[in-house]
């Protein structure tokens, strides 16, 4: 049966306490550093030793690293991944978790996700985070993850930008959609990295579902309250699981412009929605109206019937499960003519079947070069294919 852990967030989440409660419940630390030292990093060294939080035993991180002064942009952490030794699943899973922050970050400052320039998350310590936790399950060979609702905490916090009120901006917006726990604290408990798994990575958020515990792991904060500042893994063993399912969300509209209806598009997307689009019908009294629907995961699903009922003149909302079958995606810098450009690559197992280069970065050649889009895409669809082996059987 498939492997499971349940992460017990109830003094929330950091990417630090993650990957200790990981190395609790059996992730070998020889294993994490031996793909860490492999990619171009600072030398660095992993310590992890043994902490009591108010009366529980959990494994605390310190990482001691040559100090870096540069930052890295979204897309030198993509192809640092994608080009490296890692395994398939850590690649997806990291790269999934990089892409949740870049998003954030990047509707929050204003710019391409390509160019969001890490601070907090693209430091040392958070870049060995993520791709640490992501060995660490692939090492317990861990399938699913679940977790229950995210405390934030409350108060002030000193980032890269100022001081800022928490949860961080990065954080909130990447928790949009996810369902928060009440936690009157004076401290930041969630960080952009642990949020970033949450949305990332965790299927299902709620209470603890009826299971057989098999280990659990804990993973403690650098900080001290009066209570045990810790994040709780719970490993079990699932039944087998039945394919992935995403909520259908649907209304028709006979009174919104079309300008009202691409807005709407726009920000239910940003919100973390996964499709949204509209189908034109005829409604009663012969009226031409448009049908609404909205594609989410399961956790999201309250969220954007609100949404739909908030931001739309629609009085309500029809909503029902449906399976969904997707490939894993990775993504690749290939270097062409016309400069680096990220391709998508979408995975059948290990077999690449299908590569698309990202739009905007065929746009901003396109624009840089002076030549139309079609051609610069099909000559970046010629390039792919002389330097990724795409299966075609």
């Amino acid at each position: 049966m498939p492997n499971a852990i349940y992460l017990d967030c109830h003094a929330g989440i950091a990417g630090d306490m993650l990957l200790s409660a990981l190395v609790d419940l059996g992730a070998d630390v020889n294993y994490i550093e031996k793909y860490l030292n492999e990619l171009p990093l600072n030398k660095f060294k992993l310590n992890f030793s043994s902490q009591n939080k108010q009366g529980i035993q959990a494994i605390s991180l310190s990482i001691d690293y040559e100090p870096a002064h540069h930052h890295r942009k979204a897309a030198d952490i993509f192809k640092m991944i994608t080009e490296s030794a890692l395994p398939v699943r850590v690649k997806e899973r990291s790269i999934q978790v990089f892409d949740v922050i870049a998003h954030a970050e990047a509707k929050i400052h204003g710019m391409s996700v390509e160019n969001v320039h890490f601070h907090e998350v693209g430091a040392m310590d958070s870049i060995i985070d993520i791709i640490g936790s992501c060995l660490a399950l692939e090492y317990l060979n861990i399938d699913s993850l679940l977790a229950s609702p995210i405390p934030t905490g409350h108060g002030k916090i000193n980032i890269a930008h100022g001081i800022y009120p928490v949860p961080a901006p990065a954080t909130a917006e990447i928790l949009k959609g996810i369902p928060l726990a009440a936690f009157d604290v004076a401290s930041e408990l969630t960080t952009p990295t642990g949020a970033g798994f949450i949305k990332a990575l965790v299927s299902e958020v709620g209470p603890l579902p009826s299971v057989t515990i098999s280990n659990i792991g804990y993973g403690c904060g650098t900080k001290d309250f009066d209570f045990p500042n810790i994040l709780r893994a719970v490993q079990f063993s699932k039944k087998e699981a039945t394919p992935a399912q995403v909520q259908v969300l649907e209304c028709q509209l006979d009174d919104m412009t079309p300008e009202m209806l691409g807005f709407f598009m726009e920000q239910v997307i940003d919100d973390g929605a996964l499709d949204v689009y509209y189908t034109p019908i005829t409604m009663k009294k012969s009226r031409p109206a448009t049908q609404l629907t909205v594609i989410c995961s399961l956790t999201q699903a309250q969220y954007f019937e609100n949404y739909i009922l908030k931001y739309t003149t629609s009085l309500g909302v029809r909503s029902y499960t449906v399976n969904r079958k997707i490939l894993h995606r990775q993504f690749q810098t290939v270097h062409t003519d016309y400069g680096a450009i990220l391709v998508k690559l979408g995975m059948f197992g290990d077999k690449i079947i299908k590569a698309k280069p990202e739009f905007e970065d065929v746009r901003n050649a396109a624009i840089q070069s002076g030549t139309p889009f079609a051609t610069v895409y099909n000559d970046i669809q010629i390039t792919i294919q002389k330097h990724i082996n795409i299966d075609t059987d």
